[in-house]
């Protein structure tokens, strides 16, 4: 059975509430107090709620992606396979994805269905979501890429990045995979496409954003130098939002203008993971220090911090849908959402 927590944050104070659990027989986790803000929340604001789902033990949950039905897709890196949560009922199945198997990244394609980079088969692995079966897109190279994580541009071509030094695309119509020597070698990470369907990766190692241009990346480094650039992620005006994970900043890059902001991020030791912009462009940033979910809104230059239901929570990427943010607790096996509304 799996047990779930609501954890309640709201006008400045930290509060528990307990939500019936999807299994009547479940028992219910004990969420962490905490600070949940750096400022108070206005009365008016929706109280935003958390909420955990527990999948099976030593998973190791990587990424996460809500897809069609209200159906949310995970990677259980530790078992070799995609998770499917069905939030309704707390339902989890995990999808063994082949022999060696350790997927990192999960996004859902246009076509609806879950699309997995897996470091360990050295391959694209795509999932039907209707009979579960696997479809594999292996690498034409013998070297490791160490795959990352991956997104659709807007002609449907998908494109990964391997942080040994690669990035490459899969064309869902033909099946053909191409890989690309990356700019600076080890380091490519996370992968975004703006809302004008071009495509910008983001180096670890490199510290440095790249946008693809075909068979080429143009280099944009990030303001702070060795700051890394662990994520990037678009708002719906194109501005590009980087966590800079050495630096302990949030940075935003306006391609249209060349132009560079960073913000310092609060806490003593801010180490920002993740990054997701919603549907009203505030910025959702992952800190592995504070455990918590930080929210940043442009327009104010306020960070609000959101603590996470358990200790050591680990989540590495985000994902989400109007009104709910989405993770995984790599170091929980928790799935976790946050309703904003």
């Amino acid at each position: 059975m799996r047990r779930l927590a609501a954890l309640v944050f709201a006008a400045g104070i930290a509060c528990t509430s307990t939500q019936p659990s999807v299994a009547p027989s479940a028992p219910e986790r004990v969420p962490s107090t905490g600070e949940p803000t750096v400022e108070p929340t206005p009365t008016r604001t929706p109280k935003p709620t958390f909420r955990e789902f527990d999948v099976p033990a030593g998973a190791h949950p990587h990424d996460v992606a809500p897809g069609d039905g209200g159906i949310v897709w995970y990677t259980a890196q530790a078992a070799g396979a995609l998770g499917r949560l069905n939030p309704r009922n707390g339902n989890v199945r995990q999808i063994p994805l082949g022999s060696g198997s350790s997927p990192h990244g999960v996004i859902v394609g246009p076509d609806g269905a879950p699309w997995v980079t897996d470091s360990g088969l050295n391959a694209i692995v795509r999932v039907d979501p209707d009979t579960l079966d696997v479809e594999r897109f292996p690498l034409p190279i013998d070297a490791y890429a160490n795959l990352n994580t991956a997104s659709f541009d807007g002609d449907g071509i998908l494109w990964f990045t391997g942080q040994s030094g690669y990035y490459g695309s899969v064309n869902p119509r033909t099946g053909r995979v191409r890989v690309f020597d990356a700019p600076r070698g080890t380091g490519p990470y996370g992968i975004a496409t703006t809302p004008d369907g071009t495509v910008w990766y983001s180096s670890l190692a490199g510290s440095y954003i790249a946008r693809i241009d075909g068979t080429a990346a143009r280099v944009v480094d990030v303001p702070t130098a060795g700051g890394g650039a662990r994520r990037v992620w678009s708002d719906s005006r194109g501005r590009l939002w980087v966590p800079e994970w050495y630096a302990g900043k949030l940075a935003r890059y306006e391609p249209a203008r060349d132009r560079w902001r960073e913000w310092d991020i609060p806490g003593d030791n801010p180490m920002p993971y993740a990054v997701f912009v919603d549907e009203d462009d505030l910025v959702w940033v992952t800190d592995f220090d504070a455990n918590a979910l930080w929210r940043f809104e442009p327009d104010r230059e306020r960070f609000r911090r959101f603590r996470f239901p358990s200790v050591g929570s680990e989540v590495r990427q985000l994902l989400g849908r109007p009104g709910e943010v989405w993770g995984a607790g790599s170091g929980t096996d928790t799935v976790i959402v946050l309703r904003t509304a």
